[in-house]
């Protein structure tokens, strides 16, 4: 288990961005993981309500569940359990919460464990560099009938990582988009 702040400034990129920051950063075909993210809440979206979100996401080497809560507005408290490929199931099928700390923050938060359903998925295509101290992140999600594209900057220092994070807008010519969380996305898509 891990429990970090995580501090991210983020921006939505049109599809010719997205495209022309592959090239910029020489990106070639297998720097691209894939990733897939299955969302949960209660019915009555109890999470959405704390402006909190919980996944478990797959990429081909881990399997991760991840409580998301918010603590500001760059800043999230994530706390996650590794999981193994038989755990997940049993998670994606209801039938088991298999991923103990997480678990404990839910409880701590009263979330009714045996109310969470997966209520969709998410897929993203991403790209990981290192850039002056963080991490700069390319995402192309796709999900229900939509195709989003994203710029990430992760930082450990809000004040820095902003200024870092615009000057890299600029020097892009992309305009300031402050994007939603993916989980925010995919609920305005399925509400339509």
């Amino acid at each position: 288990m891990s429990q970090e702040l995580e501090i991210e400034f983020k921006n939505t990129l049109t599809k010719e961005q997205y495209e022309n920051l592959l090239i910029s950063f020489q990106i070639p075909n297998e720097k691209i993981i894939r990733q897939t993210n299955h969302y949960f809440d209660t019915p009555n979206f109890s999470l959405k309500e704390l402006s909190s979100g919980l996944r478990i996401r797959e990429t081909s080497n881990k399997i991760v569940c991840t409580l998301k809560e918010k603590k500001s507005t760059n800043i999230h408290l994530e706390t996650t359990d590794e999981l193994t490929r038989e755990q997940a199931d049993l998670m994606l099928a209801g039938e088991a919460f298999l991923a103990p700390r997480v678990k404990e923050k839910l409880l701590e938060l009263n979330i009714p464990i045996e109310k969470l359903r997966v209520f969709g998925t998410l897929t993203t295509d991403r790209v990981e560099i290192a850039y002056k101290g963080g991490i700069l992140v390319f995402d192309h999600s796709f999900y229900l009938q939509c195709d989003d594209y994203e710029v990430e900057y992760e930082t450990s220092n809000e004040n820095k990582g902003k200024v870092i994070f615009l000057e890299f807008l600029q020097q892009h010519s992309i305009t300031r988009q402050v994007a939603d969380k993916k989980i925010a996305r995919f609920m305005k898509a399925l509400k339509g």
